[in-house]
Parts: C-alpha cells; sequence; structure tokens
C-alpha cells in the first residue's frame, strides 16, 4: 500500500480517478447488456412495461445528480450505477458527465483523506503512538456518526 502513499498526489488522483472510471463504467454497460439481453426472454413483458418506461424517463432526467452524488456513499455506487445501466441513462448526455463529476469527487476523497487514512493505519500497525491515536480518534467520530444516524432514522419512523 506504500505505492499509492508515495505517489505525488496528481500521479495518485489520476490512477484513482481511472480506477473508478473503469469500475462505474463498467458496472453501467453490464446493466446495459443485461437488460438488453433480458428483453430477448420473458422478461422482456416487465423491461418494456410501463412502469419501467416512467422508471426509464425518471432516471434519464433525475438520474445524473445521484450518479454523482452516489461516489460520496458506501455501498450504494454499485447500485445507482446498475440502475443508470438497466434504466438506459442516455450514455454521453447524462451518464458520462454524471460519472466523470461523481469520478473526480472520489478520486479526489480517496487521494487526500483516503490515504491519509490507509497512512495512519499501516503506522499504527506499526506501533506508531501518534498515528494510532488519530486512527482510534477516526473510529470514534464514525461510530458515534453510525449512531446519531441510527437514532434519528428511528425518530422519523
Amino acid at each position: 500500500m506504500d505505492f499509492f502513499t508515495s505517489l505525488p498526489f496528481g500521479l495518485a488522483f489520476l490512477s484513482l480517478f481511472c480506477i473508478v472510471m473503469a469500475r462505474a463504467n463498467a458496472t453501467y454497460w453490464l446493466a446495459r447488456g443485461a437488460a438488453a439481453g433480458g428483453r430477448k426472454t420473458k422478461l422482456r413483458k416487465y423491461l418494456d412495461s410501463a412502469p419501467m418506461a416512467r422508471a426509464e424517463a425518471i432516471i434519464a432526467r433525475w438520474g445524473a445528480p445521484a450518479v454523482a452524488l452516489c461516489f460520496l456513499t458506501i455501498g450504494l455506487q454499485t447500485a445507482i450505477n446498475l440502475a443508470a445501466g438497466v434504466g438506459r441513462m442516455p450514455y454521453p448526455s447524462r451518464y458520462l458527465p454524471a460519472v466523470i463529476t461523481g469520478s473526480v469527487i472520489w478520486a479526489l476523497l480517496y487521494a487526500t483523506v483516503g490515504l491519509a487514512v490507509i497512512d495512519a493505519a499501516i503506522a499504527a500497525i506499526g506501533g506508531e503512538p501518534t498515528a494510532l491515536l488519530i486512527l482510534l480518534g477516526a473510529m470514534a467520530v464514525i461510530v458515534v456518526g453510525v449512531l446519531i444516524a441510527r437514532k434519528a432514522s428511528t425518530a422519523r419512523r
């Protein structure tokens, strides 16, 4: 892991950007291909139904912000890129600008904060006390954030 943490920022950013662009676009095109293949089976009735046509229209119109912002989440990126592919979000006009924006956000976060956390974790494993304290503090912030989110979620129900 020392490879990414020792890279100059620009090279780390570019590497991470290329990785996430390849992954997101592969997900989109695999989903789009699976949906096209499904239209040649008994699933055609469902995939070409009125509700699915409405969903495709919504994704085509409003899906770009969801695609761009999904890169700020953990666990939703693949699902949203799959939905964009299945829903046939127009590639050049909607999906491509959104995925580029999201990939820039993701690469920027990982090239700065993400790699710093990885570097701190490696140092903590090596027994560096300051790094261990930083890592424990970050973990505490995450735990408190999750607890607050859960409490807010149950209060809304």
